[in-house]
């Protein structure tokens, strides 16, 4: 049945699993709108485009589908590059649909005109393209979806001029047979398991394309110990004993790695943000797993070089080792101590916040899954707040954007339907996005958002003060949070002790809305 394909879009991302949709109408896309309720899709209405891109990003991650935006053209979708290239950087699939001027070369000052859209979400994206015609737009969403299940996921891009999306169409095809992704193989770990045989002190690196339930058997098995990455942790677990924890930007970390025979690094790129570093520190032999091709030709040089995605490679090593001897050349002697001295140094370098840390997850379910934002009291959590369960904190880690926590916090919230989401922002970051509040209250999501307020952008004057730069523009006047979110309809809190604050998160996992908690550096 012939329909216009604006609607035939919405129909087809419903045919591939796609059931919420994060955005804003306008009248150069309303035709977007036609088909969103007839497909059985929910739509989430964001307050800024780029809390739609944000949402998406969250949703995405915690549910392991593509989040998908809709929005307008020109200035809505540059709304939303900057998500787009936060989901780039941290492997995010996100599929950002947008109208666009039918004819830009002869005729100017249209409404919403822009130079180049498809290149301006092309700077950002995996790809951008403009559908001309009924059958690329289905081509390229199609494609969209192949590459999310088969390459490393990223953010794409997909504009379709107003007339097309007016213009009767016939519906989409349905949807292929997916492509097989390339795995791991019994014959590709050999060198691997013959290098795992000789080796005394192993090492396993478990970036967020790591991706199995089978590494804590594993590093058991082998007598590993392992580092995570920020995204990758909770692949062992919070309790494995030889696990030296999200530390690998430690300084002291480069000597541990340099004393291991063995180093095994899975989904990571091993960035900068990572490691903070240029070399990684080991002076062994260095195996790398990730699906990108780029990753595997990167500077830290591997020895060995495995193209497959980090499910398959765990599954078939797991198969493949369970006749071999645990190495026995660590000990969680060794590996508490490292870690207690690291975490002293962690403290010293941001004092008075770890206390409040420690308090926090003690109220916190081991199955909440966090959102953080760029602010002084994610940068220590995230380092030492062992997690229970893999992919449950994410973090605008590599494109480093403020404003992500909040929105993004609300897309994970709506994907997990009712289990414990929790945000973390600074006081100046919550400024970028704080106006998605509403929409939270609109969902009545129960999402405890933490505010850790100390009265500037502490991290930007500290590193001033290293630079011998007199610290200028980090102090900003911050509305009363607490009265902004009830004015929004969202309950608050301002606990003064750490008990009145432990009190405060438990109701807000079970409140009927959102709580905006507002803590500042003297509840300690």
């Amino acid at each position: 049945m012939k329909k216009p394909l604006g609607a035939q879009i919405s129909h087809m991302l419903s045919d591939r699993g796609v059931d919420v949709i994060f955005g804003i109408p306008g009248v150069h896309n309303q035709e977007m709108y036609r088909g969103i309720e007839e497909a059985g899709i929910r739509h989430v209405l964001a307050r800024h485009e780029q809390g739609a891109g944000f949402m998406a990003d969250g949703y995405a991650r915690a549910s392991g589908k593509p989040g998908v935006a809709y929005v307008i053209t020109g200035p809505g979708l540059l709304n939303t590059l900057t998500p787009l290239a936060q989901a780039y950087s941290d492997s995010v699939p996100v599929l950002a649909i947008s109208s666009c001027l039918d004819e830009t070369a002869s005729r100017k000052g249209q409404l919403h005109q822009m130079r180049d859209q498809e290149g301006a979400a092309a700077t950002v994206c995996d790809w951008s393209e403009t559908a001309h015609t009924a059958a690329a737009a289905y081509g390229l969403i199609e494609r969209a979806f192949e590459e999310f299940e088969l390459a490393r996921p990223r953010p794409k891009a997909i504009q379709v001029p107003i007339a097309q999306l007016e213009a009767l169409a016939d519906p989409a095809p349905f949807p292929n047979q997916p492509a097989l992704r390339l795995t791991a193989q019994d014959p590709d770990i050999a060198p691997v398991l013959s290098l795992l045989n000789l080796a005394r002190r192993p090492l396993f690196i478990l970036g967020g394309g790591a991706r199995s339930n089978l590494w804590r058997q594993i590093v058991t098995q082998l007598g590993a110990a392992c580092f995570t990455t920020y995204a990758g942790r909770g692949q062992v677990g919070a309790d494995y004993p030889l696990n030296f924890g999200a530390t690998l930007a430690r300084p002291g970390s480069a000597a541990v790695i340099g004393s291991a025979d063995l180093v095994i690094a899975v989904g990571t790129e091993l960035a900068e943000v990572d490691l903070w570093r240029e070399d990684l520190g080991h002076s062994t032999t260095l195996v790398r797993v990730d699906l990108d091709p780029q990753v595997l030709s990167d500077g830290q040089r591997a020895l060995i070089k495995l193209q497959a995605d980090g499910t398959s490679f765990a599954k078939t090593l797991w198969s493949a080792t369970e006749g071999v001897k645990p190495a026995t050349g660590w000990s969680a002697e060794e590996v508490t101590k490292t870690r207690a001295r690291w975490r002293a140094e962690a403290d010293a370098e941001r004092p008075g916040i770890l206390p409040v840390i420690d308090a926090l997850r003690a109220a916190v379910p081991p199955d909440a899954m966090i959102y953080s934002d760029m602010t002084q009291f994610a940068y220590l959590a995230k380092e030492v707040w062992d997690m229970h369960y893999p992919h449950h904190w994410h973090h605008p880690t590599g494109f480093g954007t403020l404003g992500y926590a909040l929105p993004a916090g609300i897309g994970g919230a709506v994907a997990r339907g009712g289990k414990p989401t929790m945000v973390i922002a600074g006081d100046y970051g919550f400024h970028y996005t704080m106006q998605e509040l509403g929409v939270a209250v609109e969902l009545g999501l129960s999402l405890p958002i933490i505010i850790w307020d100390n009265g500037k952008l502490k991290e930007i004057e500290e590193s001033m003060q290293r630079a011998q730069i007199a610290p200028n523009a980090v102090i900003a006047r911050n509305p009363d949070f607490c009265a902004m979110a009830n004015a929004f309809g969202a309950a608050s809190a301002a606990p003064a002790s750490l008990t009145e604050m432990q009190e405060a998160v438990r109701a807000a996992f079970t409140a009927k809305g959102p709580t905006l908690i507002y803590l500042t550096p003297d509840i300690v």
